[in-house]
C-alpha cells in the first residue's frame, strides 16, 4: 500500500490538541485501519457533497470527524463532539447526512477551518 497521510488542517488540530492526551491517542490510534477502511468499505462512512465537493464523515465514539479525500491521503477539516453536532443538528433542524449537506450553515463551520489554512499559509 502506498504511503497514506492524515492531514490536520489548523482548525482540526486545535480541536484535537483541547482534547485530553488519552483522547487524543484514542482518537489516533482509531486512524489506524482508515486507509484499508477507505479503500474497502465506502459504507462505514457518512457522505456530505456540495457543489462537487465530497466531505467525509467518520465516527469514532463519541466524536465525529469530517475529512476530505487528498491525493496523499485525508484532510480532516473538523473534530466535532457528538453532542455538538448533536445540539447543531438540532439547531438547524436537521437529522440526516442528506439533509446536513443542504444546509449552508454548516458548510460555512467547514469553510471556517479552510480559511484559517489559507490565512496561515
Amino acid at each position: 500500500m502506498p504511503l497514506f497521510q492524515i492531514i490536520f488542517n489548523p482548525t482540526s488540530a486545535a480541536e484535537l490538541a483541547r482534547m485530553p492526551k488519552d483522547l487524543q491517542l484514542h482518537i489516533l490510534g482509531q486512524f489506524r485501519g482508515l486507509p484499508k477502511d477507505l479503500l474497502e468499505e465506502e459504507g462505514v462512512f457518512g457522505q456530505l457533497t456540495r457543489q462537487g465537493r465530497t466531505l467525509t464523515r467518520y465516527r469514532l465514539g463519541e466524536y465525529r470527524v469530517y475529512f476530505e479525500r487528498h491525493p496523499l491521503g485525508v484532510v480532516v477539516h473538523r473534530i466535532l463532539s457528538k453532542h455538538t453536532l448533536k445540539d447543531f443538528l438540532f439547531r438547524s433542524k436537521l437529522d440526516e447526512d442528506e439533509n446536513l449537506q443542504t444546509n449552508p450553515k454548516f458548510w460555512d463551520l467547514i469553510e471556517q477551518a479552510r480559511s484559517k489554512t489559507a490565512k496561515a499559509a
